[in-house]
């Protein structure tokens, strides 16, 4: 099963109010583990990028101002992701920027139905718990050493490892050979062998025996063995 993870960045918080998207990453999944693909493009918004946004991305005007807008990428995107689910974190927001800028470009914009929002997972399973991506991560012991700034392609990465741990996935099938093992190593550590022990039936024991088995009338084994 094929799975794009996928995340964006932005110039602020509302396509309504003219802000666009500066970033976009995606990581292939194949059976809910990344492949190695993956889809990377800066996006020149065509506006000025916020101070805040600056602070939050470390992406600038000046910087972005070099790179494409987003009609020159959008078709290589639509080509990355295909038709397949779309594993988002907060899918409405990237969702809502995404299908902004297909609309002015007059694409097709992408149905809600193809997202996966692991922001609501995450709701779902820990109710009441922090579920932002880095919450989760440290939830789920996620390394975050190289994540100074939002960027989407690291975002991607790092919320791969946790909707794989949302799904359970480590317990359920990373850990299964090695848990095997272990499983077999214990076994062997508590089993204890001991040596055959040997019965010698008395003369006396045998008469007994024979004594009863004559008092059987028509025993089954008689029948077959023709005695």
């Amino acid at each position: 099963m094929r799975e794009i993870i996928l995340d964006t960045e932005t110039t602020g918080l509302s396509p309504a109010q003219g802000h666009r998207i500066i970033e976009i990453g995606c990581i292939e999944l194949f059976n809910h583990l990344p492949t190695g693909k993956s889809f990377h493009a800066y996006i020149n918004p065509e506006r000025d990028v916020p101070e805040i946004s600056t602070k939050i991305t470390g992406l600038t005007t000046e910087f972005l101002k070099s790179h494409p807008i987003f009609e020159k990428v959008v078709h290589d995107f639509l080509a990355f992701i295909g038709e397949d689910p779309l594993v988002i974190h907060n899918a409405d927001f990237d969702m809502a920027f995404l299908n902004a800028e297909l609309e002015r470009v007059k694409l097709p914009v992408l149905p809600k139905s193809r997202a996966i929002d692991t922001l609501y997972m995450a709701r779902q399973k820990f109710p009441g718990s922090p579920a932002s991506l880095d919450a989760l991560c440290k939830r789920f012991n996620v390394d975050l050493s190289k994540r100074d700034k939002h960027g989407a392609l690291l975002d991607s990465e790092l919320l791969a490892q946790v909707y794989l741990e949302l799904l359970g996935g480590r317990q359920r099938s990373l850990g299964l050979i090695e848990t095997q093992e272990e499983t077999l190593i214990e076994i062997e550590e508590i089993t204890t062998v001991y040596p055959v022990r040997v019965f010698e039936i008395s003369e006396e024991e045998k008469s007994k025996h024979r004594e009863f088995l004559s008092q059987l009338k028509s025993p089954l084994w008689a029948n077959i063995l023709g005695n």
